[in-house]
């Protein structure tokens, strides 16, 4: 098999890149197709990410017809933070046959290696801070918003390549009836006298910028210790924000304060996911009455944000925002609750949410290599 690959420049080739999932999960009743319009915006030289981050868009060909995409990603502040030079692949996609995806990262890596990087991880889509990681456990259902999805083939391809795991992440699944008991509520009710200054609100959507402005602060000093992180950019979280704020629910986004100090938060979302199935990509008339009909048979929101800031961890406000969280939602008519995603190192998040019912369903990889 003779394979081309050719890096995707103008809007053609960008879409041939957007585009070729549909070839590989035609038949695959779990993948959500993301929209088009969106998956454009995110290779956008606007998007704030490049404004201290390079990429490169690369397709596999054989003769006209594409095999296969993968892109390369240098994120300097990822390098300056963690002061190791480190490339990324992501958007990572391929037929079975090895030789499409030996080509893809070896040309990858090649790519990296000319940037004076000295290790390649991935699969980042582009970064931590945004889909990352390859599912290799729980392909027997669908993907939650903003989580990836893969065939059960991809692990094996990128391992053949000499890619070994860095990390694992985790998802954890709540149902409502594992979740309501006696115990919980006990609990909860402990730890509300255990420290009685501790208490929630919801989000403030009348005071919108002054929310980013405490999300913003306490962001950068509750995850600055977690594997893989990378400060966001005040650009990028006002770039988020503006992409989320029209599906959020002011019930679901939680603050806790200790007496007058904001010192965590957490954001979850309905799983629109349920709603994107039905789109195939496009929102036009039709789209929108879809849009409109299945986003009222939503049942599954996404923990997908938690954080307290390192002063004030481990009392209560973790466990809090989890519980209040969930008890909104089943208020709101959700019944089932994904909680990702959640490192594999994390033992104080993940004894809290099996505490509360959640049971690890899907785990996903990120790997890495020398290059």
């Amino acid at each position: 098999m003779r394979i081309l690959i050719k890096e995707a420049k103008d809007k053609k080739e960008i879409l041939s890149f957007i585009k070729f999932p549909w070839r590989i999960y035609k038949d695959d009743p779990y993948w959500v197709p993301p929209l088009i319009k969106e998956q454009l915006k995110k290779f956008s030289p606007q998007n704030p990410f490049f404004s201290h981050a390079k990429l490169i868009l690369l397709l596999a060909y054989q003769e006209d017809a594409v095999l296969g995409r993968i892109a390369g990603i240098i994120d300097h502040n990822y390098v300056k933070f963690h002061n190791e030079k480190v490339g990324f692949f992501g958007f990572f996609e391929s037929i079975p046959e090895q030789e499409v995806s030996w080509a893809l990262l070896s040309e990858v890596r090649e790519w990296l290696k000319k940037q004076g990087m000295e290790k390649m991880a991935g699969p980042m889509n582009p970064s931590t801070n945004d889909e990352c990681g390859l599912l290799i456990q729980g392909f027997d259902s669908s993907p939650c918003l903003m989580m990836p999805y893969n065939p059960a083939y991809y692990p094996s391809l990128l391992e053949q390549f000499g890619l070994r795991k860095a990390m694992d992440l985790y998802a954890y699944w709540l149902d409502k009836e594992t979740f309501i008991s006696d115990r919980l509520f006990r609990f909860e009710e402990k730890l509300r006298k255990k420290e009685p200054r501790l208490w929630l609100r919801n989000l403030n959507l009348n005071d919108f910028k002054n929310e980013l402005r405490i999300i913003k602060e306490i962001y950068n000093l509750a995850w600055t210790d977690n594997w893989g992180f990378v400060p966001m950019t005040e650009e990028e979280i006002d770039y988020l924000a503006k992409e989320l704020k029209p599906l959020a629910v002011p019930e679901l986004v939680l603050f806790a304060y200790m007496e007058k100090e904001p010192i965590g938060f957490s954001v979850s979302l309905p799983d629109y996911n349920n709603v994107l199935k039905h789109l195939n990509g496009k929102i036009g008339v039709m789209g929108l009455i879809k849009y409109l009909y299945y986003s009222r048979k939503i049942k599954t929101l996404r923990i997908m944000l938690l954080g307290v800031k390192k002063d004030f961890q481990k009392r209560g406000a973790e466990a809090l925002l989890y519980i209040e969280t969930f008890k909104r939602g089943i208020q709101k008519g959700y019944k089932y609750a994904e909680c990702s995603w959640v490192l594999e190192n994390n033992l104080l998040m993940q004894r809290g949410i099996e505490a509360m019912g959640g049971k690890h369903y899907k785990t996903y990889r990120i790997y890495e290599m020398a290059i």
